[in-house]
């Protein structure tokens, strides 16, 4: 059984921080659970593109809100709390936030928290064998 919470994460190597926004990652790849979990804030006021080429994302928003725009398609939703959206489609996808935009995302294969956005907005595909029981950390 792996309890974690947000202020265990902070200010560790989970505790990812970037321009546009702030990605606590709770659950990695080393967890060995088949998923990863985060808890990620994206700054009002900033627009980020991303493609997640190698993952499906799934993003529940839980506070904020922010305009979603599919790039293949140009259709546009409004997110805010309560309102998830899925990456099935490995969907290229710019955000523009409104107001600190802060959701819960899974994905699938797990990131390893080592990833950063490539030129295109795409994360490597990075696999890692999970960590055994006796390392694990909870």
């Amino acid at each position: 059984m792996i309890v974690r919470s947000v202020d265990d994460v902070n200010g560790t190597d989970r505790d990812v921080k970037h321009g546009n926004w702030r990605s606590r990652r709770m659950i990695l790849a080393k967890e060995g659970v088949g998923f990863s979990f985060h808890e990620t804030v994206l700054y009002a006021g900033t627009e980020t593109t991303m493609w997640y080429a190698n993952h499906v994302e799934l993003v529940h928003c839980i506070e904020g809100e922010a305009e979603l725009t599919n790039e293949e398609t140009g259709e546009k939703h409004i997110i805010t709390p309560g309102t998830l959206y899925l990456l099935d489609g490995h969907e290229k996808h710019t955000l523009r936030i409104k107001e600190d935009f802060r959701v819960l995302c899974v994905f699938n294969p797990p990131v390893t928290g080592r990833e950063v956005h490539d030129e295109n907005g795409v994360y490597p595909l990075i696999v890692e064998e999970p960590e055994s029981e006796d390392t694990a950390v909870s």
